[in-house]
């Protein structure tokens, strides 16, 4: 696929991050933006400094994602590329030990449902609602329509300690790539992930210092965290390849996570 001004993007999650990298990257190629955020004033901005469109979408709402894609269509025109970078969840160990009863307590099923809702059904939702648009669209070459690249982690393959609901709903999202690409390959609609390793985005940047230099140090090579931009770089080369179907990615530096 060509990237250009006829090559709109949808991102979610590009109000800053990984997301906003790929929003850059993609600005930068010539594609009309849209962006996706639950941060009403740093979406605004970013999309006034790409020229594009912020649409303020919680993708846990499906009305909410559905106003946020017509809104973008209206604007832009229909996406031929989405990157689903957004999510959340809640953290915890399965079974953790508690000094107050002296026993163990479970991690709650709900705290599970939300994760698995934040990141897996959200994934699913942010796929199918951008191939329901593609599939109307004319093709390009190769008889392609649109592509969609979804955000898994390297816990996807090796979560660690208290990772149960992020590292499984992340495996989840690496699952759906081959079955749904496969269910789109006749319309040609494109699908596939990316498993990011320790990158230096905003959240990642708020721990100490220390911590920062140890996970550094973690890294095969090169031994330092991951740029944004690195990420960008490879959403839009997925999106450009259009070879490059049904397939998971890790963008980790070789890095293979412990346990703990």
């Amino acid at each position: 696929m060509k990237i250009s001004k006829d090559t709109p993007l949808v991102v979610t999650g590009g109000a800053s991050g990984l997301g906003r990298a790929t929003a850059e990257a993609f600005a930068a190629a010539g594609a009309p933006v849209a962006i996706f955020d639950i941060n009403e004033e740093q979406g605004e901005a970013v999309a006034k400094e790409l020229g594009g469109v912020f649409c303020k979408v919680n993708i846990m709402d499906e009305d909410s994602v559905i106003a946020g894609f017509e809104k973008a269509r209206a604007a832009n025109g229909q996406e031929r590329v989405c990157v689903h970078c957004a999510m959340t969840a809640k953290g915890g160990k399965t079974l953790r030990f508690d000094k107050a009863t002296n026993g163990f307590k479970r991690l709650p099923t709900e705290d599970y449902a939300f994760g698995a809702e934040g990141i897996l059904t959200s994934s699913y939702r942010i796929a199918s609602h951008s191939a329901l648009g593609m599939a109307n669209a004319p093709e390009m070459e190769d008889g392609e329509r649109g592509a969609i690249t979804l955000t898994a982690s390297v816990a996807a393959q090796d979560a660690q300690i208290g990772q149960v609901v992020y590292g499984s709903c992340k495996a989840g999202v690496n699952g759906l790539v081959l079955p749904m690409a496969r269910d789109l390959m006749d319309i040609g609609i494109r699908v596939n992930s990316i498993m990011p390793g320790i990158f230096a985005t905003p959240l990642m940047l708020g721990a100490p210092q220390p911590v920062l230099d140890s996970l550094a140090a973690s890294v095969p090579f090169p031994k330092r965290l991951g740029n944004p931009p690195e990420f960008g770089s490879l959403a839009l080369e997925i999106a450009r390849n259009t070879y490059l179907n049904g397939h998971n990615f890790r963008l980790d530096g070789a890095i293979r996570m412990a346990p703990r």
